[in-house]
């Protein structure tokens, strides 16, 4: 009864997991999407000409025009002396980015642990450890960041040692991740709880932060700044965050990065190049409204970076073949005897993926034209050709359901 049900419930998780993807990007851009646009209008801001606004509070004031229209956004230096009837709330967009990526993390990762988090190669560990451990990774992060910001970060001069601080624990986060999980799932990880924190910050800090200021203003009541300043704080740390996790979540498509010898060194790095470039849109916005030469350094450095990746990650080159003379007598070489499931996997691959995978083309930077080939890439095979059905792209080549089911059986095997 259960067999007949497995084919329905993994066309079920097949459609939660396109669904719950197509939202979270849809969100997600959202999100991120305000986030840098409220970034750009703080560092925009002029002081208004105008007498009368200067009156009312406001500190700094925008004209832009867009689709065909004329806007003039301001900011008070502190508060209104009065809160509108209506009144704008930024926080589902972040609510919902991190509820549709955690749904989609448990549907793929999750529920799929043995597949997905686990490579027996890194760490032979058991599902619902390795599920409990991502978990604290998302939780644990966030304590510590908080911890690091409530304390050294409460007074500005602080700011440098906190960036120093959670970029060390981003750094020891990566290498652990990268110790214990499948390649894939540490890049994810790391991403996913560098977003639990952003989406942290808005629930616990900025949100509430908010609500506490309009809370004041209603009963009459003095403002604390302090609500206005912390809020500040974790807004510009989210908007630095956003780089690093968008190419944590895009390079774990990309075998030839995480699967390297040093996976999180290269995430570490890629993170660090988009945090650089992020800095200096974030700086180049204040040297428009100053009239000051943009802060190209902080751009280059981070694209001297990403280079740095592209040629470290860059394969090796083939070395070169000797022609063996002709009439040389060839020596006889002893094999090993393969084991029969193994070959019978081999017999496939060879079939039906190395047309693409093979010592001249190494798509994804994968190949599999030997049988040590196979046994190093187990997991992404059962990942790619059994679970997702990826592979071969557009069945291409024709592979068959039974065929599939070989592969499931030598992996379950663990052979």
């Amino acid at each position: 009864m259960f067999a007949d049900l497995a084919p329905w419930l993994n066309y079920a998780l097949d459609w939660a997991n396109l669904l719950l993807r197509w939202a979270h990007v849809v969100v997600a851009i959202a999100w991120i999407g305000s986030s840098f646009y409220f970034v750009w209008l703080d560092n925009s801001l002029t002081p208004p000409p105008d007498q009368a606004l200067k009156d009312k509070g406001v500190g700094g004031e925008l004209w832009a025009v867009h689709g065909g229209g004329f806007y003039n956004p301001q900011k008070y230096l502190g508060a209104p002396k009065a809160v509108p009837a209506h009144l704008h709330w930024f926080y589902w967009e972040s609510y919902s980015t991190w509820l549709t990526g955690f749904a989609l993390f448990t549907v793929l990762y999750l529920f799929n642990a043995g597949t997905f988090l686990i490579d027996k190669s890194v760490f032979n560990w058991t599902p619902m450890a390795a599920v409990t451990t991502a978990l604290l990774f998302l939780v644990g992060f966030w304590v510590i960041y908080d911890v690091i910001c409530r304390t050294v970060g409460r007074k500005p001069e602080g700011n440098a040692l906190v960036g120093a601080l959670v970029f060390g624990v981003v750094v020891l986060a990566a290498w652990a991740a990268s110790q214990l999980f499948a390649g894939r799932a540490a890049f994810l990880l790391v991403g996913a709880m560098m977003a639990t924190t952003m989406s942290a910050n808005v629930f616990f800090w900025i949100i509430p932060g908010q609500r506490t200021v309009v809370e004041s203003i209603k009963a009459g009541q003095p403002v604390d700044p302090v609500h206005g300043q912390r809020g500040k704080q974790r807004s510009v740390h989210n908007t630095y965050f956003a780089m690093p996790v968008l190419i944590a979540m895009l390079s774990n498509h990309y075998s030839w990065v995480y699967s390297h010898a040093h996976n999180w060194l290269a995430l570490v790095l890629l993170m660090l190049a988009g945090a650089l470039i992020r800095h200096f849109f974030v700086a180049r916005h204040k040297t428009e409204v100053a009239g000051t030469q943009a802060p190209w350094g902080w751009a280059v450095a981070g694209c001297a970076v990403l280079l740095g990746v592209v040629v470290w990650l860059a394969p090796a080159p083939r070395s070169a073949v000797v022609a063996k003379p002709a009439d040389a007598p060839s020596a006889p070489v002893a094999t090993a005897p393969m084991d029969p499931l193994l070959s019978q996997v081999n017999g496939i691959v060879q079939q039906r993926c190395v047309m693409c995978h093979n010592a001249d083309l190494a798509n994804k930077g994968v190949a599999l034209h030997t049988p040590e080939l196979i046994k190093q890439h187990q997991q992404q095979i059962y990942q790619q050709a059994v679970m997702l059905r990826a592979m071969p792209m557009n069945n291409a080549t024709q592979i068959t359901e039974d065929e599939r089911g070989v592969l499931a059986k030598w992996y379950e095997a663990g052979q």
